[in-house]
């Protein structure tokens, strides 16, 4: 029997077992069995070579647009940076990754137009496998959805879960400290229901002899699994309905319809036309806000403010990643720093590299020669 036979015998009988508290660390362990056994696949249609897609990232943040063979992102591409992506109203237009440069607030965002994902992608099927580790790079993802094939949706969803993305949320509050001796001792909070002997029987599956496990948040298998395993990515998505332009007002409700099946409020979605360039506006902006990019204005001894070319960094770094940034050996030669703006309680504040800077500040740094 191949893995494929294994995977999928595994799945079904994860499928067919009724989960309760008896049941649940059977599950468990069967989940974690087929963690593996997908990963065994990998490695192994890894190792198999193949062409794959090289893109070098470049700019400060990397957005993946990702949708159906023909939803409209070559499009897309071509109407927000200055790329030239085939465009065709066939299937596969695409067949290798497009970069280009979206150019907003004085950041240079890429944009990768990936070859269109179908069903099975994650398994390998249509090149699936190269497609998703180039999104898996990615910082952001949009979702460019027909507003014919709104439905398609939920598939995209599944193909990026099943090979490791996680959407919209922040990875599972479980922490592993490996020990000497003692076993697997488990510790979790008030709000977690899982069986602290379905929590061991699911590190053992994984290797685990001695540990100490602390959870102190609500999680399913699943999430015990993703807690678990380090090779889960994390990232923000949107979603852009493609093809306005052709909604008949009337048609304009069950295309509502549609996105809440999907579980996409529509108030949220973004409803544009590559076609004829409208929405782009509103897209660029919100990327620029899931992004969290914020600009920094450097003060430049003799030079004055530079406000034409900020310093792009991102909500929560400090000046010590400002630092980092720069480069050379200025962390090193680094005595203090003067801020003026958002983040500062006065002009020319005097601080450290832990001060957490906010968009448009301006900053200064003053380093030994």
């Amino acid at each position: 029997m191949g893995l494929e036979d294994e995977i999928e015998d595994l799945r079904e009988e994860i499928a067919e077992t009724p989960y309760n508290k008896s049941t649940e660390a059977h599950i468990g362990r069967l989940k974690s069995k087929l963690a593996e056994k997908k990963e065994k696949l990998e490695n192994q249609s890894s190792a198999g070579g193949g062409q794959g897609y090289s893109v070098e990232q470049t700019g400060d943040a990397t957005v993946a647009l990702v949708g159906m063979p023909s939803a409209g992102k070559s499009t897309l591409l071509n109407a927000l940076t200055n790329a030239e992506s085939e465009v065709g109203s066939y299937e596969f237009t695409t067949l290798d990754v497009n970069p280009g440069m979206l150019k907003h607030k004085g950041a240079n965002i890429q944009l990768l137009d990936v070859p269109g994902l179908i069903e099975g992608a994650a398994g390998g099927r249509g090149g699936g496998q190269e497609v998703l580790s180039v999104i898996r790079t990615a910082d952001l993802v949009v979702f460019v959805l027909s507003v014919f094939e709104i439905d398609r949706y939920e598939p995209l969803a599944r193909e990026l879960y099943e090979n490791k993305v996680r959407l919209d949320t922040q990875p599972p509050k479980v922490r592993i400290t490996p020990k000497g001796k003692g076993g697997i001792d488990v510790t979790t909070g008030p709000e977690v229901e899982l069986e602290d002997d379905t929590v061991r029987q699911v590190l053992r599956e994984r290797g685990y002899v001695n540990a100490d496990v602390a959870i102190t948040e609500s999680v399913d298998l699943d999430g015990l699994l993703d807690g678990i395993l380090d090779n889960r990515v994390y990232l923000p998505s949107l979603v852009t309905v493609n093809k306005a332009d052709l909604i008949e007002r009337e048609y304009l409700d069950t295309v509502n319809a549609d996105l809440r099946e999907q579980g996409i409020d529509p108030e949220e979605a973004i409803f544009i036309s590559a076609e004829e360039g409208r929405g782009l506006d509103a897209l660029t902006e919100r990327i620029w806000e899931e992004l969290e990019l914020i600009r920094i204005y450097m003060d430049k001894p003799g030079r004055g403010t530079d406000y034409e070319e900020p310093l792009m960094l991102r909500t929560g770094q400090t000046v010590g990643d400002a630092c980092e940034k720069l480069g050379g050996d200025l962390d090193e030669r680094f005595r203090f720093a003067r801020v003026s703006g958002p983040s500062a309680k006065h002009d020319d504040q005097q601080v450290g590299t832990d001060h957490e800077l906010r968009d448009e500040d301006v900053l200064r740094i003053v380093a030994r020669r």
